[in-house]
């Protein structure tokens, strides 16, 4: 298989989950407001191939090859969108885990440092 035909079939299985309902969720209706979920979603992948120049022991022309590939998506919530009579408004969603993980690295290099200096 070549390394184009494996891209498209990559492609092809991705796009097929790229759609409305993978960044905006169903919507929720209560208290004369409208809520609908947004989540980021991001989506890689990536392919390789190659052959061997010359000819193969059975005398053919051309020599072997090789191939493949893969690909992923991700999503998580990036927040809401809020829908009254009056107004429409983006609520976001804060995640402060990777602030607080930033927090106490910062505290033990520099508890590190200064133990170092001593």
């Amino acid at each position: 298989m070549v390394a184009t035909d494996i891209l498209e079939r990559i492609g092809e299985s991705l796009g097929s989950t790229a759609n409305v309902k993978s960044v905006f969720g169903e919507p929720i209706h209560a208290e004369g407001k409208t809520v609908v979920p947004v989540a980021k979603v991001a989506y890689g992948f990536g392919v390789g191939g190659g052959h061997k120049h010359g000819s193969r022991e059975d005398g053919a022309a051309e020599g072997p090859e090789g191939g493949g590939g893969g690909g992923g998506v991700r999503a998580f919530p990036a927040g809401a969108l809020e829908i009254t009579q009056s107004a429409t408004r983006f609520v976001p969603y804060s995640d402060f885990r990777w602030m607080a993980g930033a927090f106490a690295a910062g505290m033990l290099l520099g508890g590190l440092f200064l133990h170092r200096r001593r």
